[in-house]
């Protein structure tokens, strides 16, 4: 996994996972004060959109391709998009502070109507916000892997997912051996050259003929790359 795709990775995991709790915890807290009679489906439904993606990011740090990443990631912005919307539907219009001292139903009598609009409001702002972080990881997604097929790796949808590159770099490049990320930064932007002048030879090589092309594609776990004439 390249250095910069990983750290990104990890820290669209740890934002998604962070909202995601406190909107499980909201409810949870509307399921203890609400259920079994009031409320049940959204109350519900918020419980089951949280913990599935709680237990999916969990499962996908530990196994992943990147068609198993564009798959979760559509299913994670549709549950979102739809927990925003039916959320917005219940409390969008509701201006909380006009509640104060009002009170509503719950099965233990009544609790402050108030309070309830907040944690709402909450909710309805981390869903649209989940939504819109899982479609824009969806589309730096797409371009990555177009970026990796740019480069001869026409089956990375199949690769593990640590194989895709980040912008300017190539794909399975950076943090593999330690003398080449001294040899090449991450943070100079350097592309990787190969051939004779890069210090170590290719494998396959061959002599160009005019007009047909020659895909060069990188080495895999510090192997020589190979270049084949199309």
């Amino acid at each position: 996994m390249t250095v910069r795709f990983g750290n990104h990775r990890i820290g669209l995991y740890i934002v998604a996972f962070l909202l995601s709790g406190t909107v499980l915890g909201l409810a949870g807290n509307f399921a203890s004060i609400f259920l079994p009679k009031l409320h049940h489906d959204f109350t519900i439904f918020s419980l089951i959109v949280p913990s599935l993606t709680i237990l999916v990011l969990l499962l996908s740090l530990q196994w992943a391709q990147p068609q198993t990443e564009a798959v979760m990631l559509i299913v994670l912005s549709i549950l979102w998009l739809t927990m925003g919307a039916w959320s917005t539907d219940i409390i969008g219009h509701v201006q909380c502070d006009g509640l104060a001292g009002q009170r509503t139903a719950s099965n233990r009598g009544d609790t402050s109507a108030q309070a309830y609009c907040y944690q709402m409001k909450v909710m309805q702002a981390f869903s649209w916000a989940l939504f819109i972080l899982f479609a824009i990881a969806f589309i730096i997604l797409l371009s990555l892997v177009n970026l990796a097929e740019r480069f001869g790796r026409y089956d990375i949808w199949r690769e593990p997912i640590r194989e895709l590159p980040w912008f300017g770099e190539a794909p399975g490049f950076y943090n593999t051996h330690a003398g080449m990320m001294s040899q090449y930064p991450p943070s100079a932007g350097y592309m990787p050259q190969y051939g004779p002048s890069a210090g170590f030879p290719l494998q396959g090589s061959v002599m160009q003929t005019p007009g047909r092309p020659l895909v060069i594609q990188p080495g895999m776990n510090g192997q020589p790359a190979t270049v084949t004439q199309m």
